[in-house]
């Protein structure tokens, strides 16, 4: 059961609770009148949508603008809904929304998509997947339902090796794959000894040295310095 709304301007508090339902759902106030701004904002709808009144059989349900306040108190309890519901899912969890258009980044709020991963609209073979930004807006009243997905995104930095500019597509590096990227192989021969050095790399420590079998996590545009010695 919900609190009553906070947001705006409301009628003198009631000593009872009125109860009402908003698609299905119980609420309640201490306040005779709200309108249908106010049913929408404690529902979590979005003011766009179009709120309807059930009333008795045979009747056609009363719509609801966002500025028509509505008595709480009369005999029966009030129950509202919402009548064009577009049901689509988000990586296979189903989602109701109450109006045409939905954004990239309305979805990802819903989906708990974090900003490093990719959103994408299912797209039937032979087509691919369409890549769905945070500011496109996607027509939840085509036809069929929408299923999007999200992927983590390709990684992909450029580092600098000994001046040279070097593709990475791993968060983090070891100290043989340096040494391949500086000279194009690693030679585990003792009598062979590799320096690295690096700079430019991420917090909390954007700059050292690497020791044969460490790990550093990389970022774009960091530097390392690597040399070659043989011991006799």
């Amino acid at each position: 059961m919900s609190n009553e709304n906070k947001g705006a301007a409301l009628t003198p508090k009631l000593a009872q609770a009125l109860q009402f339902f908003i698609e299905g759902k119980q609420f309640e106030t201490f306040h005779q009148y709200l309108n249908g701004a106010q049913l929408k904002e404690l529902a979590g709808i979005p003011l766009a949508a179009k709120l309807y009144l059930a009333v008795q059989e045979g009747y056609e349900p009363e719509r609801i603008e966002n500025a028509k306040e509505v008595d709480l108190a009369r005999k029966d309890v009030e129950n509202f809904f919402v009548k064009d519901k577009l049901k689509f899912t988000i990586n296979g969890e189903p989602f109701t929304w109450y109006v045409q258009y939905i954004s990239g980044k309305q979805i990802r709020a819903l989906g708990k998509i974090g900003a490093d991963d990719e959103l994408f609209l299912k797209v039937p073979p032979p087509y691919e997947n369409e890549l769905i930004t945070d500011e496109r807006e996607v027509d939840l009243a085509l036809p069929g339902k929408e299923n999007f997905i999200s992927k983590e995104k390709p990684f992909s930095v450029t580092l600098v090796v000994n001046t040279r500019p070097k593709p990475w597509a791993k968060k983090t590096i070891t100290f043989e794959e340096v040494v391949i990227l500086a000279f194009g192989s690693y030679d585990p021969n003792p009598q062979k000894v590799y320096t690295v050095n690096y700079s430019g790399g991420p917090e909390p420590k954007p700059e050292g040295s690497m020791i044969k079998g460490s790990v550093v996590h990389v970022k774009d545009k960091m530097n390392f310095d690597v040399s070659a010695t043989n011991q006799s």
